[in-house]
């Protein structure tokens, strides 16, 4: 498990970054002489930041990659949404690229101009949150590839989008596993600086 900052590609993408947080974990792994390559189970968008599940081995990927793909693994995000939204609680349910897409949130505070939102995306797809938000016309703070930043007079210099807990059974030991971590700093001082 990793805690991937924000800014940081997960993998590299078809420009062959070199500096991504697999190249990173793996060469750290062999400059400290271990045998095992660790394998990303999943993404996050570069501006995401959070928890990642890393395998060590191809086989160990596979079964997670799977649980992923069967929804068997429970994910929730922290989300800063513009906006304040109504219901409170709920279920945003529209498809994309043609594929059906689940996404449910709960509203945790409301501030003036937006709102701190709990995020579970069902189902798995590409920047589904970025996109669902967008859809019931409340985009993420910071947001720039869905919406206008210059639409906002609340501003970001990143999408404010946080992967704060992952639970799963383990492909080995088969017990539960429960992470969380605590909000990525850039989020909270955003938080700190926009109380009201």
């Amino acid at each position: 498990m990793v805690n991937k900052p924000a800014g940081l590609l997960s993998v590299s993408t078809p420009k062959h970054e070199a500096r991504t947080l697999t190249s990173i974990l793996n060469q750290d792994a062999a400059d400290r002489g271990l045998k095992y390559r660790l394998h990303p189970c999943h993404r996050l968008d570069r501006e995401t930041s959070g928890l990642l599940i890393y395998a060590k081995g191809k086989n160990i990927e596979q079964k997670m990659i799977l649980a992923f793909r069967d929804r068997l693994v429970g994910k929730k995000y922290i989300a800063f949404v513009h906006g304040k939204l109504s219901p409170l609680q709920g279920t945003i349910s529209s498809a994309i690229e043609g594929k059906s897409a689940l996404t449910k949130y709960r509203v945790i505070q409301e501030k003036s101009n937006y709102s701190v939102v709990e995020v579970s995306p069902v189902t798995g797809r590409t920047n589904q949150i970025r996109i669902h938000f967008k859809h019931i016309q409340h985009p993420l703070v910071g947001e720039d590839k869905f919406a206008f930043r210059k639409d906002f007079a609340l501003r970001a210099k990143r999408v404010c989008l946080h992967a704060e807990y992952l639970e799963f059974k383990h492909p080995q030991t088969a017990k539960m596993v429960v992470v969380q971590t605590p909000l990525a700093q850039d989020m909270q001082k955003f938080l700190d600086e926009h109380q009201s």
